[in-house]
């Protein structure tokens, strides 16, 4: 995916979801943003320090501040749940079991869920699994969780229910939530604001502002029941 002139910010503490057609290079802004991937030219500022230009080890520090929500989960088959959230603090942080295992519940409280400690990721239904890798994403405390397509695979209780945990983790802990999403619905509902990838580049403002533009190919993307539900939304939000 080439870029051209590409420009978008993300709030801090808000919800932004990322959109656009297949192809259009959401997952590769967030290897971006997390230093997997490395532009050519441009700057990428995360928590407001720059990180194009920086050595492996400079990054590592950086990537401390970010978790990351893959699509799939991530977790490693052999492995039970509690070992599974707690990994990232076993290999970056001089804790005790105890205080492991503490912080390892408290981010499964968290994403509502209890009594899963010994269960294997293949033991867990696909919402569970989402959820169980949220706990992880959010267990080293970061100030930026980068999720990509959560909702992908998730029959509509689990979306909702995954929607809602995004919502109470940004108001709950200060959470800065970056998403890629295919899923329309959802997007309006929690987005504070939506980046549209397109031709290279980006439009980006909240969703009743992309609902009434008068840009055709907004309109097209987000389609009729998009722009229609994106307005009542507003309306219910204004009232």
């Amino acid at each position: 995916m080439v870029f051209r002139d590409l420009s978008c910010a993300f709030t801090r503490a808000r919800i932004t979801v990322l959109m656009g057609g297949s192809g259009t290079g959401k997952s590769t802004v967030l290897r971006m943003i997390g230093g997997l991937q490395r532009p050519d030219a441009g700057s990428i500022r995360v928590a407001g320090e720059e990180v194009v230009g920086l050595r492996e080890s400079e990054l590592q520090r950086v990537r401390r501040r970010l978790g990351m929500l893959f699509q799939d989960g991530a977790l490693l088959d052999s492995m039970t749940v509690v070992e599974n959230v707690g990994l990232p603090l076993r290999e970056h942080r001089d804790l005790t079991e105890p205080e492991i295992l503490h912080a390892v519940h408290e981010r499964l409280a968290a994403v509502g869920l209890e009594g899963v400690d010994d269960l294997l990721p293949g033991e867990l239904s696909g919402g569970m699994l989402r959820r169980v890798a949220l706990a992880r994403a959010i267990i080293m405390d970061p100030e930026i969780v980068l999720c990509d397509e959560p909702f992908s695979g998730l029959d509509p209780p689990n979306v909702d229910r995954i929607e809602a945990l995004f919502g109470e983790l940004c108001r709950a802990r200060g959470l800065t939530l970056i998403v890629t999403s295919h899923h329309m619905a959802s997007s309006l509902r929690m987005s504070d604001k939506i980046v549209l990838l397109r031709d290279g580049g980006a439009v980006s403002g909240t969703p009743a502002s992309l609902a009434t533009s008068g840009d055709a190919e907004i309109r097209e993307f987000l389609g009729a029941d998009g722009a229609t539900l994106a307005r009542q939304l507003a309306a219910a939000g204004g009232a």
